[in-house]
């Protein structure tokens, strides 16, 4: 093989697609002047919160360990702050787990959802479209992290929902919406 061939870094396939139409459709429909103007995808956060961690600090272990296969990087653990003893919450315990995800990692994500985990949910309707924060966001959540193909079925002892945040540098909601659509984002109609 040559040099070339081993230095080359393989696009992914949704920012390939960004740059060659979404970008252009944009650029038309909502009458930007400057191509930097065009809304993107900033970073997608995935977020796991385990409540039955405090009878059991393994299962965070376990949680993290297949929120790493769903976004390909090590996710975060995040601890209590505070003790909350009507919760049964004792400080620095871990509770949760978090994952930020940018650029090319971002979009390999994104593909997969897209193409590939949520078609496989249960009497999936689409999501909703009202989870837009007013400032170009979008939220979501989803009840097991069963619907990704990297997840092992038979090693899941318990099944775990998460929350997916889409941030986005447009400034209103129509524009964000617009540009989930154009990726193919699954919106209930």
């Amino acid at each position: 093989m040559s040099e070339s061939n081993i230095n080359e870094e393989k696009i992914p396939r949704f920012f390939d697609l960004y740059n060659k139409t979404i970008k252009a459709r944009l650029m038309e429909k909502f009458q930007y002047k400057n191509i930097m103007s065009v809304p993107c995808i900033e970073k997608i956060v995935i977020n796991m919160g385990i409540g039955a961690a405090t009878g059991d600090i393994k299962i965070v272990d376990k949680a993290a360990q297949e929120l790493g296969l769903i976004a390909g990087q090590k996710p975060k653990i995040c601890r209590a702050k505070k003790a909350i003893s009507n919760f049964k919450l004792r400080e620095n315990i871990p509770i949760g787990c978090c994952v930020t995800l940018r650029k090319k990692r971002m979009y390999e994500f994104l593909d997969r959802l897209i193409s590939i985990a949520t078609p496989r949910i249960r009497d999936f309707r689409g999501l909703s479209s009202n989870s837009f924060d007013g400032k170009g966001n979008y939220n979501f959540g989803l009840t097991e992290q069963n619907i990704f193909p990297e997840v092992n079925i038979d090693k899941v002892n318990r099944t775990q929902g998460m929350n997916i945040s889409i941030h986005t540098t447009a400034k209103t909601d129509a524009e964000a919406k617009e540009l989930l659509k154009s990726f193919g984002f699954p919106f209930r109609r």
